[in-house]
């Protein structure tokens, strides 16, 4: 892979080439995708969507948005530093073509931006309780109308690639959704392989799946225009990482990291005596201990201790992003940043505690089980309904339920799988206080 063609300024429907020593410099084309994300109505679903405690009334605990905000502020962070590196090792991106540090800064924080858009209510129990739903649940029956690979998009579904599908769709006088730049959206793509086969390697960007049967002409499309590596031919299709994949991840890994560990610390759920113990083996080496000791109040210490720790984070990040750069432009580089961080050990400490009393906890155990019966039955009814009425014959009920459909999700154009595939998408687009708003009308608890 090269850089020049990784940084693509294409947009969806383009007739002529966007050259990056043309751009408005008040204006570039990757700002533009931020703005278009942030603006969205998609984005805006985030604030009430859960991104560790489920349906929590505190207005300190990070929702979805707040967690995307703050991973592309560090994603920008991220690709900057890079950027100036990379324009040093490669003066001609510069002087030929007129690419700036900021540029890689200004792609990646508008990949990180988005890189939650298609996650469903209820953090990631709300994925699977929408796959269990097709694979053990009522959805179990629309197995046999499906192909092998259609049925594996919904068993696995998977918020990448709902995301994809958001910032892609063409509608009717939308065509390709928010338009992003080709480089935007390849380092959004952190998956950039099908459903089918399911982890068919080690490699980290084989782990999941990054779009829906539905958007591979067009995903083969932008990968094909960015020069991704094509890892797997014929009848599945598997791409390398687009490099800068690699600073969004990690942006998102040092956020979740070290801001969920803050919230359990806020909570009550994890001891102050634990922030210092965990948090001071990432600082040891930049912290004040006469400014932190200074501090009197918990939470003034905690982001004190969490500027220090992400910042530390960053750097190290970017020192093995810049390190591995010719095997990650070849494709050779398996793992993630953070996977390869000197401080790899004390960031699974901290993973782990959160593990034991955050994500385990029982508040949010009760609640995820909530979610779970939540979206299983929308799915239900609003899965009958569609079908029934793609068929021809909806009852009285089901037209009904239709009618509270926004637009985009009452088409019956296509195939049974874009109907159900709908269904998820639009139960994914759910905040999580919508989503118990619903089932409390299905369930007549509410008028």
């Amino acid at each position: 892979m090269n850089w020049d063609q990784l940084l693509s300024l294409k947009r969806f429907g383009d007739t002529h080439k966007r050259l990056r020593n043309e751009q408005n410099e008040t204006r570039l084309g990757f700002e533009v995708d931020y703005d278009r994300v942030i603006f969205s109505a998609a984005f805006r679903s985030l604030q009430d969507k859960t991104q560790v405690i489920p349906l929590s009334k505190t207005d300190f605990v990070h929702t979805r948005l707040t967690h995307s905000l703050e991973v592309s502020v560090v994603g920008r962070s991220l690709g900057r530093i890079a950027g100036e590196k990379l324009l040093k090792k490669h003066p001609f991106l510069l002087e030929t073509h007129g690419y700036k540090f900021g540029d890689f800064g200004a792609i990646v924080a508008a990949a990180a931006l988005a890189h939650d858009i298609g996650n469903p209510p209820f953090g990631h129990s709300g994925e699977k309780a929408i796959g269990e739903f097709f694979k053990h649940g009522e959805g179990k029956k629309y197995k046999s109308l499906l192909s092998q690979k259609e049925y594996q998009d919904i068993i696995d579904f998977e918020g990448n690639a709902n995301g994809f599908k958001l910032l892609t769709e063409s509608r009717e006088g939308v065509s390709g959704g928010l338009r992003l730049s080709y480089a935007t959206l390849g380092a959004f793509m952190k998956y950039p392989k099908e459903s089918i086969p399911k982890k068919p390697t080690t490699h980290i960007a084989a782990k999941k799946f990054g779009f829906f049967q539905s958007q591979k002409e067009f995903f083969n499309e932008v990968a094909e225009e960015l020069g991704l590596l094509l890892t797997s031919k014929g009848a599945n299709i598997a791409y390398s990482r687009h490099p800068l994949t690699y600073l969004v991840e990690a942006a998102d890994d040092i956020c979740y990291t070290i801001i969920d560990f803050e919230d359990g610390i806020n909570l009550g759920l994890i001891s102050e005596e634990y922030a210092l113990e965990y948090l001071i083996k990432l600082v040891k080496d930049t912290i004040n201990t006469k400014k932190y000791n200074s501090l009197t109040i918990m939470a003034d210490r905690l982001s004190y201790l969490r500027a220090l720790a992400i910042n530390t984070l960053i750097t190290d990040a970017v020192s093995v992003f810049l390190e591995n750069e010719e095997a990650i432009l070849a494709g050779e580089f398996s793992i993630s940043l953070l996977d390869r961080s000197q401080y790899k050990a004390q960031i699974e400490d901290i993973i782990q505690l959160s593990v034991n009393k955050i994500y385990r906890s029982p508040g949010v155990i009760e609640k995820e089980i909530a979610g779970y019966k939540i979206i299983s039955d929308i799915l239900e009814v609003y899965t009958g309904a569609l079908v029934r009425q793609k068929e021809g014959k909806p009852t009285n009920y089901d037209k009904l339920l239709i009618e509270t459909l926004p637009d985009a999700y009452r088409m019956m154009e296509g195939s049974i799988y874009t109907v159900l595939l709908n269904s998820c998408c639009f139960v994914a687009s759910l905040s999580d206080s919508a989503a118990v708003h619903i089932h409390n009308k299905i369930s007549g608890k509410q008028l």
